[in-house]
């Protein structure tokens, strides 16, 4: 359909239709016009797959069998592949489902800067790094939206916390924000060409991030030239009159009074009663729906000639298993304990509740019906067969203590009740019940504890599988600290003094505080929410069928306390949260203050051993408005088995004008390399590698001088460095 056809259709919608079009007509679904041939515009969530369906106008399951569908590893894992291909085939199975469901916009993928390994939601981001997160969002996109369905990133912008994440007021300089919190989103849509871009429930710098003129109209709009649809946060929405003005397309919400939306008959009667311009108002309604037919037109939701799409296709497996593989990252292996040789092992023993434990169900809107899950214990048990007796424990008791998702009293689901999670009644009640569950969990945890030693005594291998839950990492609340919960440390320190030999695996979407038992533990694996094929992919690499490639997407603090947020900053904060740490996120803090930390970004072994050397680099292209520069390096696989490697490259400036982190991550590339294979990498390195923002100028500058290029395996071990020079 043609613009001229966009536009004639316009001008034949009434008001009414037109006002039908940019709210919620159901939870997930807006209204259509049959008379002009417009489809309704379906949504639906979220990061890890498609979400159940509910009934329009309440939160209530359908309870029918046609909505299970595949799930996906979380955006942390799929960050911690560190492999742009690998998030492009799952964007493809991502899309292929959504549309297969008979949706419009998948409302993912979530890519909000892991400011601190608090947030409640941080499972559903992708690490701690702009350029890691510009890389990976953008072949997300595109795979998704190769399926005639619209991609939704969100949350725009600097929504880095859950508590109060209504109503908080975040505080930063524009500098942090264009350095830190902007680039995935500008990525996304410059070079990913997302039709979708979700407003964030909270504030910035006073006003709600879903009707926000400065982000929306001049950011996104004029200066990154985005042309889809603006769609709010679901309940993001506080004034009709800054929605019409600022930006927004579309809103939604949790409510199912939608005639009372703010974009609905408020809007009808402020334009009848003439409190805004008449001309004026009506132009704005007209681009948020030109916006919408766009978009409409994109996906062929107007010419009848779209994708059907498909879902829980067995053919898409094998993409989740490889990129649930990928995502696993070894920490530690003293002595070489892993992997674990099968033909020795008669009897093995599994300890933990989450080697039992489906997680699929949790998180709040990431949740997923899933067709099936595969838990560690089913995946190893899958793996070794019928020669190795596989013993389980718990080892601790979980009784879902801290879920504000769960269904409680007259709701039916947890999604609206979470906007009022922060009502004095709600955290009494909250609080009476997790008094009485914590005695009982006590009583428990000892009963367990006792069954798993005795049991580790007579195994010829122990493997620990622990970590968090959806009651920890999940939308709504953020966690209290980084200390794992169920009494899990005391557990972990107990099997061994048992067993010095007991291989502890965890599974969960942001670090937690190893600081009891790290010194002591040998082998340590880290396994995230890796999907529906999470548990065999994790049993293969325990056990030697696959090598593991994953990295740290984000910095492992000790503690909570060593986090920037906390040091520099503040975290939460109360009616406003400054962002004092600056662009000192993440490793740009730890680099550049010398603060201690467990593991560092990037940082991941492998069954196998590389080596790189010889970074060399030639300026192609030094004007003040492009740079361009090729580094090439030497990588050697000199171990015995095959397997793949992160090449990372980082930019330090020898001489900075302003205060800048000690080094950046500019490049990456993952490397399969067979056993004594040598290859030479190229990698090439933009102007935006060397650009810092110029509050008092406006815009991203590169300064003349000297910069270091650092080889390196993460952000504490460079291998190697060479040297260029800009002359302008």
């Amino acid at each position: 359909m043609t613009k001229d056809k966009i536009e004639k259709l316009i001008s034949q919608l009434t008001l009414q239709e037109k006002i039908g079009m940019i709210h919620g007509d159901g939870f997930f679904t807006t209204k259509g016009v049959e008379r002009l041939g417009i489809p309704p515009f379906k949504t639906s969530d979220g990061p890890r797959g498609v979400r159940k369906d509910f009934e329009n106008d309440a939160w209530k399951d359908i309870g029918l069998s046609y909505d299970y569908a595949s799930y996906l590893p979380c955006n942390s894992a799929l960050a911690a592949t560190w492999n742009r291909a690998i998030a492009h085939e799952t964007g493809k199975v991502l899309g292929r489902e959504a549309r297969g469901r008979g949706k419009d916009m998948i409302l993912a993928p979530g890519i909000n800067i892991m400011r601190t390994p608090l947030c409640g939601r941080s499972f559903e981001y992708m690490g701690e790094d702009p350029y890691l997160v510009s890389e990976m969002v953008v072949p997300l996109v595109q795979g998704i939206e190769e399926n005639d369905v619209s991609a939704c990133v969100k949350h725009f912008a600097v929504n880095n916390q859950e508590t109060r994440r209504l109503d908080v007021d975040v505080e930063v300089s524009e500098r942090a924000l264009r350095e830190i919190y902007l680039p995935g989103f500008e990525a996304a849509v410059r070079r990913g060409k997302a039709k979708g871009i979700m407003g964030a429930y909270n504030k910035l710098r006073g006003t709600h991030c879903c009707h926000h003129d400065y982000l929306l109209n001049e950011i996104l709009r004029k200066e990154w030239g985005f042309e889809g649809i603006t769609v709010s946060d679901w309940g993001g929405v506080h004034d009709t009159k800054e929605a019409l003005m600022n930006g927004l397309d579309m809103e939604m919400s949790v409510t199912s009074d939608f005639d009372a939306y703010y974009m609905a008959e408020p809007l009808v009667k402020m334009i009848e009663n003439g409190e805004v311009d008449n001309k004026t108002a009506l132009a704005k309604i007209d681009e948020k729906v030109r916006h919408i037919l766009n978009v409409m037109n994109e996906l062929h939701m107007l010419d009848g000639e779209r994708s059907a799409g498909s879902y829980n296709d067995y053919n898409d497996k094998a993409a989740l298993r490889q990129a649930a593989r990928e995502s696993i990252v070894l920490l530690k292996n003293d002595a070489n304990i892993l992997p674990l040789d099968r033909k020795r092992i008669k009897k093995l023993l599994v300890v933990g509740e989450n080697a039992n434990r489906q997680h699929a169900p949790g998180g709040g809107s990431a949740e997923i019906k899933a067709l099936y899950e595969i838990t560690p214990l089913l995946g190893i048990q899958m793996l070794l067969g019928g020669n190795t007796e596989v013993v389980y424990k718990p080892g601790y008791y979980n009784e879902d203590i801290g879920n504000i998702w769960a269904n409680t009293g007259d709701s039916e689901n947890g999604q609206a009740d979470s906007l009022n999670q922060d009502s004095k009644e709600a955290q009494e009640s909250q609080k009476t019940a997790q008094e009485k569950k914590r005695q009982r969990q006590k009583e428990m945890n000892e009963k367990y504890l006792q069954e798993a030693l005795e049991a580790a005594k007579d195994a010829d291998a122990v493997i620990f599988v622990g970590g968090l839950t959806h009651d920890y990492d999940t939308e709504g609340q953020d966690r209290a600290d980084m200390r794992l919960p169920y009494d899990q440390d005391r557990l972990i320190l107990e099997l061994l003094r048992v067993r010095p030999d007991t291989i502890v695996t965890l599974v969960a979407g942001s670090p937690v505080d190893m600081s009891m038992w790290l010194d002591e533990v040998k082998s340590l694996v880290f396994g995230w929410y890796a999907g529906m094929e999470g548990g065999i992919a994790l049993a293969e690499v325990l056990f030697g069928d696959f090598n593991p490639s994953g990295r740290l997407p984000e910095t492992f603090p000790v503690n909570s306390k060593d986090c920037p947020a906390v040091v520099l900053g503040e975290f939460p904060g109360g009616d406003k949260v400054s962002y004092g740490e600056d662009i000192f996120v993440g490793y740009r803090y730890y680099d550049t203050y010398d603060a201690a930390t467990a593991f560092p970004f990037g940082y991941g072994l492998s069954y196998t051993d590389f080596v790189m050397t010889g970074i060399r680099a030639e300026v192609i292209e030094d004007t003040e408005e492009s740079k361009s520069v090729k580094v090439s390096f030497d990588i050697s696989n000199i171990g015995n088995r095959g397997g793949a490697t992160v090449a990372q490259i980082y930019v330090a400036d020898k001489r900075p004008r302003v205060k800048k982190a000690a080094k950046e991550l500019k490049a990456f590339e993952k490397i399969y390399l067979e056993a004594g294979e040598t290859r030479e990498v190229t990698l090439m390195l933009e102007r935006e590698a060397f650009t810092y923002y110029d509050e008092t100028a406006h815009c991203f500058r590169v300064d003349a001088g000297s910069y270091m290029l650092l080889l390196a395996k993460n952000a504490e071990e460079i291998v190697d460095v060479t040297e260029i020079e800009f002359a302008v």
